[in-house]
């Protein structure tokens, strides 16, 4: 599966975006899709998950209630609704997909099998 994640952008404080990561090649409808960030100097961070299905969602505490993960398996693409931006969301986010039957720790890396290229946010203050 190939995957390629946009939306990303500068935005101000407070503001909205949308990330899309659109798949090609593969089972996407039977794949888990992973949303991670990586701010310049940390380490790289689960942001949010969702099921095949799109009932189960995962967030990280520090997004939770501000950001929406979603897909739409028909056009093979996920979705992270991302509101109230603060400036330490600012990071390079990365979509994954983990195809397997069950992921034990969604916030893990290893779960994932591909990942996108990124697309940077910047929340200026």
């Amino acid at each position: 599966v190939q995957l390629q994640a946009s939306g990303g952008g500068l935005v101000q404080a407070g503001g909205s975006l949308r990330l899309s990561c659109a798949a090609s090649g593969g089972t996407f409808s039977m794949s888990y899709i992973g949303w991670f960030r990586q701010a310049p100097g940390k380490e790289r961070e689960a942001v949010a998950h969702i099921g095949w299905n799109g009932i189960l969602t995962r967030y990280a505490d520090s997004v939770k209630g501000r950001f929406t993960i979603s897909r739409n398996n028909a056009k093979s693409t996920a979705y992270l609704l991302m509101n109230s931006l603060k400036p330490e969301d600012t990071a390079l986010y990365y979509c994954a997909v983990a195809r397997k039957a069950l992921v034990w720790n969604w916030g893990s890396s290893d779960e994932y099998d591909n990942w996108g290229q990124g697309t940077l946010v910047t929340v200026s203050s």
